[in-house]
């Protein structure tokens, strides 16, 4: 397949490469660290994250990258119109707990908005991409698989169910709020997935509404973003506001949000 960004075949390149090292760290007894925020960090995060920023610097050196373990270290570059966000295994409780609902995510930001994005979840052998150019598609794929053998099918959001929603909400992260929201919807079913899975399960139209009012930050989102919108979704804060990215004042902390087909 080609796609109309060519920045998105770099991105599949890295997050099978990315996919391979978390993969390598899964199938041994490893253990977690706790960082700052007091959440959990692995040797995978920590090395899924050092190959895809040396290969954003070696195709790209000229925009800046903003990644989770970088960013945790203190380390962020400033940024321009134009910068990327990677977070290298998003759905640590899920590396942990061994469900495989975790991601690699690498997305570009430019004017504020996610423009092209990458999602890869190599334990269950999924991965989707999506860019503002109109390039949107999912395959099945191990961590190993050439990137000339990818079987990409389009994905597309479906119309709201006259029956009612299929809300999808988070695995590991439920707070009373979510609950709170999803009272005032038609909310048909509910189901849970972890990590940036859930922008991919409304992109592909096996869900239609993710509301998320606890802590995310802007690596954890903007990938997936990229590639629920390509497919036809939306993404606005919880008043309805656009979700926009490269929010240095916060630290790059985003505000809550709903995800919908």
């Amino acid at each position: 397949m080609r796609f109309a960004d060519p920045m998105l075949s770099k991105f599949v390149n890295l997050a099978l490469a990315a996919g391979r090292e978390i993969m390598a760290v899964y199938q041994t007894n490893f253990t977690a660290a706790a960082k700052a925020d007091c959440s959990p960090v692995t040797e995978a995060d920590e090395r899924a994250e050092r190959v895809i920023l040396a290969g954003l610097a070696k195709y790209f050196p000229d925009i800046p990258i903003v990644a989770e373990e970088q960013s945790a270290a203190g380390k962020t570059p400033s940024i321009g119109s134009r910068f990327f966000l990677v977070d290298p295994l998003d759905g640590t409780r899920e590396f942990l707990s061994r469900n495989g609902e975790f991601t690699v995510n690498i997305a570009l930001i430019h004017d504020s908005k996610p423009v092209a994005g990458v999602v890869y979840a190599p334990a269950i052998s999924e991965l989707y991409v999506g860019s503002a150019l109109g390039d949107v598609a999912h395959c099945t794929c191990s961590p190993d698989t050439s990137p000339t053998n990818l079987g990409w099918q389009p994905i597309k959001t479906r119309p709201a169910p006259v029956s009612g929603l299929t809300a999808i909400a988070s695995r590991s992260h439920r707070d009373a709020e979510t609950d709170a929201f999803l009272k005032t919807q038609s909310i048909a079913d509910l189901v849970s997935a972890g990590s940036s899975l859930k922008f991919c399960r409304i992109a592909q139209g096996a869900a239609d509404i993710y509301p998320r009012f606890g802590r995310t930050m802007e690596w954890d989102t903007a990938a997936g973003q990229a590639v629920l919108e390509a497919a036809g979704g939306s993404v606005t804060d919880s008043e309805g506001r656009p979700f926009t990215y490269g929010k240095v004042a916060a630290q790059f902390a985003n505000p809550p949000f709903i995800a919908r087909g």
